[in-house]
């Protein structure tokens, strides 16, 4: 049993990791710390475990195997090289960190602490991805010229019972989340687009302040692989009924993928028409089953410490094109 320390409810997703630990038949959730004490000891007491104040003395307890972190983003940092000096395995939501200077930090931390660090990319464990995957890597498009991605939801649209919308009002903050859409919604379309393109050369952004003062609330972002695809990365907390949206355009084919409706057209096929996959691939295991796979037993996990780094370097990128409204070379991002 690994023993774990859920390290504040601060990120929406808290919940779900919380929900995940419990039914899994190998964590066991002992404390609750949070830097906001009032909401850390609500959620001790509903999860039937004993609130601590003091992270030092969670970090230090030695009946703490891992924790999971969801703490504000700019707290990441602080938190988890902390975690990885008293050797606790972690898992976090994402992005790892503001910059890639600090994403360079953890890894060191956590790689001479020798624990496991899992960050929470869940899409590359789906179905959809390993589908376009593979066409990708059969050539069954071509040469790959194109990826679109766009995820985005309405989290920032006023209505009667969430005037400000149903993000809680912290996602707005931008000395703590170090950003807003692209860093949050947008890290999915991301990470995707990163996979199936390749390294990355360069990358022009809007980063656009709709509704909100200090964050994006709505962004686009061209990314210039150095195979010579485009990447066209949308994202947004203003849009009602936006579905998700993953399209691939190549020499000789093209994917298109819309929640749950996949169809291909490719060269390369019998018949030259639209055809709908007979079958997708397994879906890989989530990033918390992973984590546990390598805690366990060493499993290498699916997701890489480059999906996290490239993550971070493309926000750090887009946030400074917008600034100086220009395209930015990642060799630029120090």
């Amino acid at each position: 049993m690994i023993n774990v320390a859920l390290l504040s409810k601060w990120h929406v997703h808290a919940e779900d990791y919380a929900r995940q630990a419990e039914n899994s038949k190998e964590l066991s959730i002992k404390l609750v710390w949070d830097e906001n004490m009032e909401r850390g000891q609500k959620w001790a007491e509903r999860l039937g475990v004993p609130f601590e104040s003091d992270l030092e003395t969670v970090l230090s307890n030695p009946d703490i195997d891992a924790v999971i972190v969801s703490t504000p983003t700019n707290l990441h940092t602080e938190v988890i090289l902390v975690a990885a000096q008293h050797k606790k395995h972690i898992f976090t939501e994402k992005v790892l960190a503001l910059s890639s200077k600090e994403v360079n930090a953890i890894f060191a931390g956590v790689e001479e602490a020798n624990v496991q660090l899992m960050v929470s990319l869940p899409r590359l464990t789906e179905s959809y991805y390993l589908y376009a995957q593979e066409v990708v890597d059969k050539g069954l498009l071509g040469k790959l010229t194109t990826v679109r991605c766009r995820l985005a939801h309405n989290g920032a649209v006023s209505t009667d019972e969430h005037p400000k919308g149903w993000l809680p009002e912290h996602f707005f903050n931008r000395e703590q989340c170090g950003g807003g859409a692209l860093i949050d919604l947008g890290a999915h379309p991301i990470y995707l687009t990163n996979r199936l393109a390749g390294d990355v050369e360069a990358v022009m952004a809007r980063l656009q302040n709709t509704q909100s003062d200090e964050v994006d609330d709505n962004a686009v972002v061209i990314v210039e692989y150095k195979s010579g695809a485009l990447g066209i990365i949308e994202t947004g907390f203003l849009s009602a009924g936006s579905p998700f949206q993953l399209e691939l355009y190549g020499t000789e084919g093209a994917l298109l993928i819309e929640d749950d409706q996949i169809r291909i057209k490719s060269v390369h096929q019998d018949k030259k028409s639209w055809m709908e996959p007979k079958e997708l691939p397994a879906s890989l295991p989530m990033p918390m089953e992973q984590w546990i796979r390598a805690i366990e037993n060493g499993a290498v996990p699916a997701i890489t410490n480059q999906d996290v780094f490239q993550l971070t370097l493309i926000n750090q990128a887009a946030a400074l094109s917008t600034k100086e409204g220009r395209r930015v070379e990642l060799t630029e991002i120090k």
